[in-house]
């Protein structure tokens, strides 16, 4: 894998953007263009990227919540991928970006297969290899902290162009596995006789310890009516941290699935990890759509770095949501009238360490007088904001179902927050929830079939977890916003 050209980005949310570093690699642009032929596709200037980058990202105009070029239906950004669009019908792609703060990390992977039909994310290598890289990179800028520093920031800078010479000289990261190369030996080597690779910049001392996190998140949008289609996806995340003496010391993590698990897709991986099955990398949900794909056990086997990295990412075609919800509004009298259900899947461990239901109301006056009627948990009235805050506690019921039954008037002076999509009785509900020791796919670790051929026998720590990100609810009785790819309803 090799870059056709990096860049970082500084902004102050939106505003006073500059390119602060850019580096282009001409050989590999050669090889890019050699690849590419009549479709070849030139980087414009830093200029260009700078504002196509900001505009993908929704920071060029920050009150501007619509841009056709970006938002209309037909469009369908591909994450983490960016495709920047330049002047006619050109486009530069895969365009990888990391944010943190005020700061944009870019990059710009070479390609080498045919862009048209365009290939899948899940089977292009140089993409996973190229966001580990920019987060490898964005460690180097930022230290430990989680914003960055001025004068720290500057000094990284300068360190920068000395640092891409070792670490990837000519736009060829030194850590990436080359094709044909074999793989790294299955015992442990002796120290001594290895030499630490330039990537490595130290080695662990100390007591071996192994820690596997499988984090999976959840989305979903319910719309409780017969002509919306309830939608929901399921992907997933393994961290690793590897505290293992040794130049090169060898891991291998094994994840597993139940009989009746969804099979892992579109898995991403790690450039450490030195073989895989190519059937593995090759399952993507949209071309196994009916859930046809390899079931595992997925096995990785990789030699780590001394900092916290991500093993792989995947999706999960999982056959329900974990929480169903219903929700109706009436106006009736200057108030409304409100009712919600939430009902937790049997296949779901009832055990939280949170679950909140949020219900704002936009483009109305502040919330006057509430009456509120739960089944379980309570309520949190925030008028300020115009929001209801269900606290459901870590259990539901026996019966695994709540209810809200509730009828709030509006009758403050001053108005409450407003959103152009949620006007009438367009309205949702928005979960948010944790649930440790779980995973929807029932994908896990074994901390058995962790294997390390070390000299110390090391510590070794597993976990998993459920998240919800973007969990809506719409309300059934309003209209609500549903895209079939061609048009907004």
């Amino acid at each position: 894998m090799s870059f056709r050209a990096l860049w970082i980005i500084s902004h102050e949310k939106g505003e006073n953007a500059s390119v602060r570093f850019s580096r282009r690699f001409p050989t590999v642009e050669h090889r890019a263009k050699r690849l590419a032929g009549s479709s070849y596709v030139a980087v414009p200037e830093d200029g260009t990227v700078l504002q196509l980058i900001l505009l993908e990202l929704g920071l060029s105009s920050p009150n501007k919540t619509y841009v056709a070029l970006r938002d209309d239906c037909l469009y369908r950004p591909r994450s983490p991928a960016l495709e920047l669009r330049l002047d006619g019908k050109e486009t530069l792609w895969p365009v990888l970006s990391v944010s943190q703060g005020s700061l944009i990390l870019a990059c710009l992977p070479l390609v080498d297969v045919p862009s048209e039909p365009r290939p899948p994310l899940a089977s292009l290598l140089s993409v996973s290899q190229g966001l580990t890289f920019l987060a490898g990179l964005q460690t180097f800028l930022l230290g430990s902290g989680t914003k960055p520093d001025g004068a720290g920031l500057a000094s990284s800078l300068a360190m920068l162009p000395s640092v891409l010479l070792q670490v990837c000289p000519l736009g060829t990261p030194l850590d990436v596995p080359l094709v044909g190369v074999p793989t790294a030996p299955t015992v442990a080597t002796s120290a001594g006789s290895q030499k630490q690779p330039a990537w490595k910049t130290g080695l662990h001392r100390g007591r071996a310890m192994v820690n596997v996190a499988v984090v999976e998140t959840v989305r979903s949008m319910q719309y409780g009516n017969q002509s919306s289609q309830d939608s929901w996806d399921v992907y997933g995340t393994v961290t690793c941290k590897c505290e293992v003496e040794g130049v090169l010391p060898n891991v291998t993590v094994t994840l597993s699935l139940p009989q009746n698990g969804s099979p892992l897709q579109d898995i991403l991986v790690h450039p450490c990890v030195t073989s895989l099955d190519s059937s593995v990398l090759a399952a993507s949900s949209v071309d196994n759509v009916d859930g046809s794909a390899f079931s595992g056990p997925y096995k990785f086997p990789f030699s780590p770095p001394l900092e916290p990295f991500r093993l792989c990412s995947y999706t999960s075609q999982v056959p329900v949501p974990p929480i169903f919800g219903s929700y109706q509004l009436k106006e009736e009298e200057n108030q409304l009238c409100v009712f919600a259900s939430l009902k937790l899947h049997e296949t779901v461990k009832n055990t939280f360490e949170y679950c909140e239901a949020h219900l704002p109301f936009f483009n109305r006056s502040q919330m006057g007088n509430a009456d509120l009627k739960v089944s379980s948990g309570q309520v949190d009235v925030m008028k300020e904001k115009n929001l209801l805050v269900w606290a459901l506690g870590q259990k539901f019921p026996k019966s695994r179902e709540v209810t809200l039954d509730a009828k709030i008037s509006f009758s403050g002076l001053s108005p409450g927050p407003s959103d152009p999509l949620c006007t009438g009785l367009t309205a949702y509900i928005k979960l948010y929830f944790k649930v440790p020791d779980m995973t929807l796919s029932g994908c896990c670790v074994d901390q058995h079939s962790v294997q390390v051929y070390s000299s110390a026998k090391p510590r070794i720590v597993t976990s998993r977890e459920l998240l919800s990100s973007e969990y809506f609810i719409w309300n059934s009785t309003g209209t609500a916003p549903v895209s079939n790819g061609q048009v907004m309803v």
